[in-house]
């Protein structure tokens, strides 16, 4: 009879090694899943010391061959664009079109074989090159995947083991695809929506730079043969025009220094904890962020929990995907409640990051045993409050940057202007 290595996990998430005698995989997966454990990896004994075996003969000739190209010198050039990250864009794309050529029956090995001859990123191409030598080296997908994790995070990797395990890896890659192609709109969306309020900000402040540097200075020659003492705000401005003039780049190493000095700061623990505070309630796009963020949450816990992957492990996934300090706290005290054997919803209620409609539906998708569907019903709702959120941070976004771009020009009239008017004053005389 056959041996088994498995890799499993229990219900507290710690990770378990063994071997078992039974007749199959199938059967070995039963027998894991018995003894009250979440099967991640089985391999038979025999097949795993062979494959290991034919990796490390094929290390030393690969060396030999690199050996023998370069002349015993090796050369580590790296071109950019080559070796690096996928854009999200691109690999969404990918997911989809593999979910659609596995759920039509095709061999997972030949889809990635397809993919790889009409893939136009080199170095997603490359990947799955790499992706298809390995599983036919005896890996299986989700440790392919493992192998490239600037590419592929964990959430990825770990909803394609559970669907491995499962059986069922033409649904899981389904979900996959519709998860990322939901944070792509969403994504794009928020970055539509920014794209007007940023190009008035560019905008303004290059009108700011040419009235600093080339109309204010016009105003100080006139005021040079001015018999009386300018007004105070004049000066300042006078003063402000010099200084951007002079010393550009005096100027932009203290705006350079200024923005490292907050990039430091946001990088330590107070920091980040309150920049991710201020971005989930400043206004007017605190309430575009908190609900982003809220989506994610749900969406991403509610898809690796329907796919199979443990809630433990889950929830360990979702807090290092958060992007917000304050929801990945939230997810780690769910975390150590579940741990404990305790609800999901007092942590969530404790944090005050989650309003009390997400907590509540929580709540009862957690008494119902519906909590995956529940997480995603909430995501779902989340998407549609984003696009009301986004649509109402622009209508108020603009109004405030076209008045705050009147207010900065207008002083700066107002502030050449007024030495004028004192000028006339004093011509006109004592009335």
């Amino acid at each position: 009879m056959p041996k088994y290595n498995y890799v499993a996990l229990d219900a507290r998430g710690a990770e378990t090694k063994g071997t078992i005698e039974v007749g199959s995989q199938n059967e070995a997966i039963g027998r894991v899943k018995e003894m009250g454990l979440f099967p991640t990896k089985i391999t038979e004994a025999d097949k795993a010391d062979l494959a290991a075996g034919k990796k490390a003969k094929a290390k030393p000739a690969a060396k030999a061959k690199a050996g023998k190209k370069g002349g015993g010198m090796n050369f580590n050039i790296r071109i950019p664009g080559l070796g690096g990250k996928v854009k999200p864009k691109v690999l969404t794309t990918f997911t989809r079109q593999l979910a659609t050529l596995v759920d039509a029956g095709l061999p997972l090995l030949r889809g990635l074989r397809v993919l790889e001859k009409q893939e136009r990123n080199v170095n997603l191409k490359k990947i799955l090159g790499e992706l298809s030598t390995s599983i036919e080296g005896g890996s299986t997908f989700s440790e392919a995947l493992a192998q490239h994790p600037k590419v592929f995070n964990r959430l990825f990797v770990n909803m394609v083991k559970a669907g491995e395990l499962g059986g069922v890896l033409e649904v899981v890659l389904k979900r996959l695809a519709e998860f990322s192609e939901k944070a792509q709109k969403i994504k794009g969306k928020v970055k539509a929506a920014l794209f007007y309020p940023s190009a008035v900000l560019i905008v303004a402040v290059g009108i700011m730079i040419l009235l600093m540097c080339f109309v204010v200075p016009k105003f100080k020659d006139v005021f040079s043969g001015m018999g009386f003492k300018l007004p105070g705000f004049t000066l300042f401005v006078l003063w402000v025009s010099d200084t951007i003039k002079n010393n550009i780049l005096g100027t932009m190493g203290v705006v350079a220094v200024l923005v490292i000095l907050f990039l430091l700061f946001i990088r330590t623990k107070f920091g980040r904890h309150m920049w991710d505070k201020t971005k989930l309630t400043m206004p007017p796009t605190g309430q575009v962020v908190s609900k982003v963020s809220i989506s994610r949450f749900t969406r991403t816990l509610g898809t690796l929990v329907s796919s199979g992957v443990p809630i433990l492990q889950a929830l360990t996934i979702v807090k290092e995907t958060a992007g917000n300090v304050i929801i990945a706290n939230a997810v780690a005290q769910v975390h150590e409640s579940v741990k404990e054997g305790e609800t999901i919803t007092a942590p969530l209620e404790a944090s005050g990051a989650f309003p009390p409609m997400v907590i509540s539906m929580v709540d009862v998708g957690e008494q119902t045993g519906a909590l995956p569907e529940m997480l995603l019903k909430i995501a779902d709702n989340y998407d549609e409050e984003v696009d009301n959120a986004v649509a109402a941070m622009t209508s108020l976004l603009e109004p405030i940057m076209i008045v705050a771009l009147a207010v900065i020009v207008g002083s700066i009239v107002i502030a050449m202007f007024l030495p004028l008017i004192r000028m006339i004053e004093i011509m006109s005389g004592p009335t």
